[in-house]
Order: structure tokens, then sequence, then C-alpha cells
């Protein structure tokens, strides 16, 4: 677990060893999310690179009738 440091500004820097290990480069977008007491950070993606995530899922859901 790394441990940073929220500068006069509120900057934090993410530490080189995450950032390497998830492909975080400078520029990149994140979305910063307050969640149960914590912050997360999600990396924004392009809609292309998203292509294709989703293959595979079950899409075999339980629906109403009068929603067939």
């Amino acid at each position: 677990m790394e441990t940073v440091t929220v500068s006069p500004k509120f900057q934090v820097v993410i530490p080189r060893s995450i950032r390497e290990s998830l492909g975080i480069k400078p520029g990149q977008k994140v979305q910063v999310i307050p969640y149960q007491g914590r912050i997360e950070l999600i990396m924004v993606r392009p809609v292309k690179e998203m292509r294709g995530f989703l293959k595979g899922i079950d899409t075999d859901v339980e629906r109403e009738t009068d929603r067939v």
C-alpha cells in the first residue's frame, strides 16, 4: 500500500509503481468518485478501447411480461 500527501493546492501524486502497473500516462483523465468514506479514481478510457469489453456476458435475464 502506498501513502501520498495532499499538497496545499489539494494535489496528489500517484506513485510510480501504481502508474506503471495501470498504464497511466500524463494528461490521461480520471474520474474522482467519493464512495463509502473513501476516494476512488476511475480511469476514463476512449470508447474505441471499450469495444468488446462485455463479450461473453450472459444476456439471459428474466423480463417482465410487458417488456418482451
